[in-house]
């Protein structure tokens, strides 16, 4: 399996163990501009799946090509550059505001100050966020809040690629669904390659494009989202579909 236009990511033969195995033998490709979502239990490895990615984790055995090239060992910073990461809980650095929290990376990057305010503007009106916000700190925001600044920090160097560890799991259902909207939103203006980590299938179904849904140690059964709901290939795969209805 190899890397090609329409393939964002590809996993060639990947396997990954810390005591014992996470998962051996993984051939699973990823379409770019599209929306792919990771799905199974706490356990199962889509995290660690997911942190291959963006070489937080390096593979022990197979290999991991992103953006058409293989993962590199060298130059990791202009690399992850590319990519956007958001994870549960936002993440958000309590001692700064809003405004630094969202602007840090591009000031790190030696953006000019109009730029770095053109593209926030430009993201809070995305996902709904008041520019009256700048000035507060984390914990002077709903959790709505906090994970659309999550949202917007992830985007904020528009990044070809945007990762997403269980970015929903923490807030309310009402506010959920609102963000789910706003992440449409988002992707509808930007469509960047997203992979998505979740245990919630429902979520899953709602936003991705292609499924993937992991099992202990594999990868059951991957393919566009319509498609896997259709035919699932297995007991596993057809309850946790059933979960959702």
């Amino acid at each position: 399996m190899t890397a090609t236009g329409d393939n964002a990511i590809v996993f060639e033969g990947v396997g990954k163990r810390f005591d014992d195995w996470v998962f051996r033998g993984v051939d699973l490709a990823l379409p770019a501009r599209a929306t792919s979502a990771i799905v199974g239990e706490s356990g199962c490895g889509k995290t660690t799946l997911l942190q291959l990615v963006n070489a937080v984790l390096r593979p022990d055995e197979g290999r991991v090509d992103v953006l058409g090239e293989a993962v590199p060992d060298d130059g990791l910073e202009a690399f992850r550059r590319r990519i956007g990461y958001a994870v549960q809980g936002a993440g958000l650095f309590p001692h700064l505001t809003l405004e630094e929290n969202v602007s840090l990376i591009a000031r790190l990057q030696r953006w000019r100050q109009e730029e770095i305010d053109a593209r926030r503007s430009e993201l809070f009106d995305l996902v709904g966020l008041g520019r009256d916000l700048d000035q507060r700190y984390p914990h002077q925001l709903s959790g709505g809040q906090q994970h659309r600044a999550g949202l917007c920090r992830a985007m904020m160097l528009k990044p070809e690629m945007l990762l997403l560890d269980e970015p929903f799991s923490a807030i309310d259902p009402i506010t959920r669904t609102e963000i789910y909207g706003q992440f449409e939103t988002l992707r509808g203006h930007e469509p960047v390659t997203t992979v998505l980590v979740t245990h919630d299938i429902r979520e899953a179904r709602r936003l991705a494009d292609y499924l993937v849904i992991m099992g202990e140690g594999a990868v059951v059964q991957a393919g566009p989202t319509d498609s896997v709901v259709a035919s699932p290939a297995d007991g596993l795969v057809r309850r946790l579909l059933e979960s959702a209805e």
